[in-house]
């Protein structure tokens, strides 16, 4: 029976589907690399006394309170997201949030020592730190992974419901650090806000459901 062109065009899908699928190595440069963003974005918040939304402003929060640093608080608070990532997300994408919220911790705890910025100015420090973070969660979420947290409940809603990663980052980031009102000055948090805004509208103008292929 020859193949209908329905079935043709379903086989088609497939094999370009498996074509585009990311390898291995395409996997482990863009989660490195992702990661290596965020870490550099979190730095440039740390020194300038932002901070940013999801577990990673929890974290700030409790590192702020507390004294205790920031990629200890970040690994821990991440804890409880895996089984939401596991059931939710699947196997794969668990281990790899798994590596790169790891991976992060450690980066963070690295940074002070091989590198200082003597002077930041907090606006500049916000609009980098945010286009940083913005394309680092690109490069993670393109690749089936994230950093934990409101970044897996984001990704979940987008993938299931349709919605939006941005937007929902935006809200649950806007969220938290309205929160710091508590904790941290006026002018800091502003500061953070306007981080937010450019971090989620960099996800929401580049990752739109459909849109991306690969594997």
């Amino acid at each position: 029976m020859p193949d209908t062109p329905t079935s043709a065009s379903a086989v088609d899908a497939a094999a370009q589907a498996a074509t585009l699928r990311h390898g291995a190595f395409e996997d482990a440069q863009a989660l490195f690399a992702g990661t290596l963003f965020v870490a550099m974005a979190l730095m440039l918040f740390n020194q300038a006394g932002l901070l940013v939304g999801g577990t990673a402003g929890a974290a700030f929060l409790l590192h702020y309170v507390t004294g205790i640093s920031f990629g200890k608080l970040f690994f821990v608070v991440n804890l409880p997201f895996y089984w939401f990532a596991f059931t939710r997300m699947g196997r794969e994408f668990t281990l790899k949030t798994f590596v790169c919220v790891a991976l992060l911790s450690l980066l963070t705890e690295l940074f002070p020592h091989v590198m200082h910025v003597d002077y930041l100015n907090p606006l500049f420090a916000s609009l980098l730190g945010g286009l940083l973070l913005g394309t680092g969660c690109l490069f993670l979420a393109r690749h089936r992974s994230s950093l934990g947290g409101a970044t897996v409940v984001s990704l979940y809603l987008q993938s299931r419901y349709g919605m939006r990663a941005g937007k929902v980052q935006m809200m649950i980031d806007g969220t938290v650090v309205l929160l710091a009102l508590c904790v941290v000055p006026v002018e800091r948090v502003a500061y953070s806000v306007l981080a937010v805004l450019v971090m989620s509208g960099f996800l929401w103008i580049s990752h739109r459901p459909g849109r991306y292929t690969g594997g």
